[in-house]
Protein backbone atom coordinates (compact mmCIF):
# COMPACT_ATOMS: atom_id res chain seq x y z
CA UNK A 1 0.00 0.00 0.00
CA UNK A 2 1.60 3.09 -1.33
CA UNK A 3 1.58 6.21 1.25
CA UNK A 4 -0.57 9.06 0.42
CA UNK A 5 2.28 11.77 1.47
CA UNK A 6 -0.56 14.76 1.31
CA UNK A 7 -3.23 12.55 2.93
CA UNK A 8 -1.17 10.76 6.14
CA UNK A 9 -2.94 12.36 8.60
CA UNK A 10 -6.39 11.39 7.67
CA UNK A 11 -7.90 7.85 8.72
CA UNK A 12 -7.23 5.41 6.93
CA UNK A 13 -10.70 4.92 5.86
CA UNK A 14 -10.35 8.04 3.95
CA UNK A 15 -7.20 7.01 2.64
CA UNK A 16 -8.43 3.80 1.21
CA UNK A 17 -11.55 5.68 -0.63
CA UNK A 18 -8.75 7.84 -1.95
CA UNK A 19 -6.67 4.79 -3.10
CA UNK A 20 -9.98 3.05 -4.75
CA UNK A 21 -10.59 6.19 -7.26
CA UNK A 22 -7.14 6.22 -7.82
CA UNK A 23 -7.28 2.57 -8.78
CA UNK A 24 -10.20 3.00 -10.83
CA UNK A 25 -8.68 6.24 -12.42
CA UNK A 26 -11.84 8.04 -11.41
CA UNK A 27 -9.84 11.00 -8.85
CA UNK A 28 -9.65 13.40 -11.68
CA UNK A 29 -13.53 12.70 -12.68
CA UNK A 30 -14.91 13.00 -8.59
CA UNK A 31 -12.77 16.16 -8.76
CA UNK A 32 -13.78 17.86 -11.62
CA UNK A 33 -17.81 16.46 -10.43
CA UNK A 34 -16.94 18.73 -6.96
CA UNK A 35 -15.11 21.71 -7.93
CA UNK A 36 -15.92 22.33 -11.86
CA UNK A 37 -15.02 26.15 -11.97
CA UNK A 38 -11.82 27.67 -11.77
CA UNK A 39 -11.41 30.97 -10.23
CA UNK A 40 -10.34 34.16 -12.16
CA UNK A 41 -7.93 36.03 -10.24
CA UNK A 42 -4.75 35.63 -11.90
CA UNK A 43 -2.24 38.77 -11.63
CA UNK A 44 -1.07 39.63 -8.55
CA UNK A 45 -3.12 42.75 -8.28
CA UNK A 46 -6.27 40.54 -8.78
CA UNK A 47 -4.64 38.24 -5.55
CA UNK A 48 -4.25 41.00 -3.68
CA UNK A 49 -7.47 42.64 -4.37
CA UNK A 50 -9.11 39.22 -3.55
CA UNK A 51 -6.77 38.65 -0.05
CA UNK A 52 -7.97 42.66 0.80
CA UNK A 53 -11.59 41.55 0.57
CA UNK A 54 -11.57 38.63 2.20
CA UNK A 55 -9.75 40.42 5.44
CA UNK A 56 -12.06 43.49 5.57
CA UNK A 57 -14.69 40.94 5.46
CA UNK A 58 -13.43 38.79 8.55
CA UNK A 59 -10.61 40.30 10.37
CA UNK A 60 -10.55 44.06 10.48
CA UNK A 61 -8.63 44.24 13.13
CA UNK A 62 -6.08 42.68 11.86
CA UNK A 63 -2.76 44.02 10.47
CA UNK A 64 -2.50 45.87 7.40
CA UNK A 65 -0.91 43.27 4.45
CA UNK A 66 1.86 45.13 2.66
CA UNK A 67 1.71 42.59 -0.74
CA UNK A 68 0.48 39.64 -1.58
CA UNK A 69 1.53 38.15 -4.74
CA UNK A 70 1.79 34.42 -6.42
CA UNK A 71 4.98 32.78 -5.87
CA UNK A 72 6.29 29.95 -8.49
CA UNK A 73 9.10 29.12 -6.35
CA UNK A 74 6.94 27.78 -2.95
CA UNK A 75 7.29 24.35 -2.53
CA UNK A 76 4.31 22.32 -2.51
CA UNK A 77 6.47 18.87 -1.52
CA UNK A 78 7.27 20.84 1.71
CA UNK A 79 3.54 21.78 2.51
CA UNK A 80 3.87 24.98 1.52
CA UNK A 81 0.63 26.05 -0.62
CA UNK A 82 0.70 29.94 0.95
CA UNK A 83 3.52 31.63 2.76
CA UNK A 84 3.13 34.27 5.15
CA UNK A 85 6.05 36.21 6.33
CA UNK A 86 6.59 39.59 8.55
CA UNK A 87 9.63 40.86 7.77
CA UNK A 88 10.86 43.40 10.11
CA UNK A 89 13.41 46.39 9.19
CA UNK A 90 15.18 49.24 10.96
CA UNK A 91 14.22 52.70 8.90
CA UNK A 92 15.76 55.58 11.16
CA UNK A 93 15.18 55.29 14.58
CA UNK A 94 11.87 53.15 14.32
CA UNK A 95 11.32 49.18 13.52
CA UNK A 96 9.10 48.72 10.72
CA UNK A 97 7.21 45.44 10.07
CA UNK A 98 5.75 44.43 6.77
CA UNK A 99 3.05 41.31 6.09
CA UNK A 100 3.29 39.70 2.91
CA UNK A 101 1.27 36.70 1.79
CA UNK A 102 2.44 34.21 -0.94
CA UNK A 103 0.09 31.58 -2.93
CA UNK A 104 1.87 28.84 -4.88
CA UNK A 105 1.53 29.46 -8.27
CA UNK A 106 -0.06 26.38 -9.36
CA UNK A 107 -3.23 27.63 -7.48
CA UNK A 108 -3.77 29.71 -10.10
CA UNK A 109 -5.11 27.07 -12.54
CA UNK A 110 -7.11 25.98 -9.32
CA UNK A 111 -10.93 25.73 -8.15
CA UNK A 112 -11.96 29.16 -6.57
CA UNK A 113 -12.43 27.15 -3.39
CA UNK A 114 -9.50 25.95 -3.12
CA UNK A 115 -7.90 29.74 -3.55
CA UNK A 116 -10.42 30.85 -0.59
CA UNK A 117 -9.07 27.77 1.73
CA UNK A 118 -5.14 29.07 1.21
CA UNK A 119 -6.15 32.59 1.54
CA UNK A 120 -8.15 32.37 4.91
CA UNK A 121 -5.52 30.17 6.19
CA UNK A 122 -2.44 32.58 5.69
CA UNK A 123 -4.99 35.55 7.13
CA UNK A 124 -5.16 33.60 10.14
CA UNK A 125 -1.98 33.78 10.34
CA UNK A 126 -2.16 37.47 10.94
CA UNK A 127 -3.86 36.54 14.41
CA UNK A 128 -2.68 33.41 15.30
CA UNK A 129 0.60 32.17 14.23
CA UNK A 130 0.36 28.37 15.27
CA UNK A 131 -1.58 25.71 14.07
CA UNK A 132 -3.09 25.72 17.48
CA UNK A 133 -7.17 25.31 17.93
CA UNK A 134 -7.91 29.04 17.74
CA UNK A 135 -6.14 29.27 15.02
CA UNK A 136 -8.30 26.23 13.23
CA UNK A 137 -11.58 27.98 14.94
CA UNK A 138 -10.73 31.50 13.21
CA UNK A 139 -10.31 29.72 9.95
CA UNK A 140 -14.26 28.27 10.14
CA UNK A 141 -15.30 30.99 11.42
CA UNK A 142 -14.02 32.74 8.12
CA UNK A 143 -14.88 29.74 6.11
CA UNK A 144 -17.09 26.80 7.82
CA UNK A 145 -16.29 23.97 5.19
CA UNK A 146 -12.34 24.96 6.01
CA UNK A 147 -11.60 21.33 7.32
CA UNK A 148 -13.18 19.80 4.33
CA UNK A 149 -12.08 21.88 1.69
CA UNK A 150 -8.45 21.66 3.16
CA UNK A 151 -9.25 17.44 2.49
CA UNK A 152 -9.99 17.99 -0.81
CA UNK A 153 -7.19 19.92 -1.68
CA UNK A 154 -4.85 17.37 -0.24
CA UNK A 155 -6.81 15.39 -2.44
CA UNK A 156 -6.11 17.71 -5.51
CA UNK A 157 -2.43 17.76 -4.53
CA UNK A 158 -2.50 13.64 -4.77
CA UNK A 159 -4.39 13.80 -7.68
CA UNK A 160 -1.69 16.53 -9.44
CA UNK A 161 1.01 14.11 -8.75
CA UNK A 162 -0.48 10.88 -10.10
CA UNK A 163 1.62 9.44 -13.48
CA UNK A 164 -1.91 8.27 -15.23
CA UNK A 165 -4.20 9.83 -17.88
CA UNK A 166 -6.38 10.37 -15.23
CA UNK A 167 -4.68 13.71 -14.15
CA UNK A 168 -5.08 15.48 -17.40
CA UNK A 169 -8.96 16.32 -17.83
CA UNK A 170 -9.00 18.85 -14.75
CA UNK A 171 -5.99 20.57 -14.96
CA UNK A 172 -6.72 21.34 -18.22
CA UNK A 173 -10.00 23.30 -17.77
Amino acid sequence: MAPLKYLQAYPVTLQDKVRELIAQERLGEHLAKRYPDRHEVQSDKALYAYVAALKQQHLKNAPGIDKVLYDARLDVLRNALGLHTAISRVQGGRLKAKKEIRVASLFKAAAPEFLQMIVVHELAHLKELDHNKAFYQLCTYMLPDYHQLEFDLRVYLTWRELPSTDNTDVRER
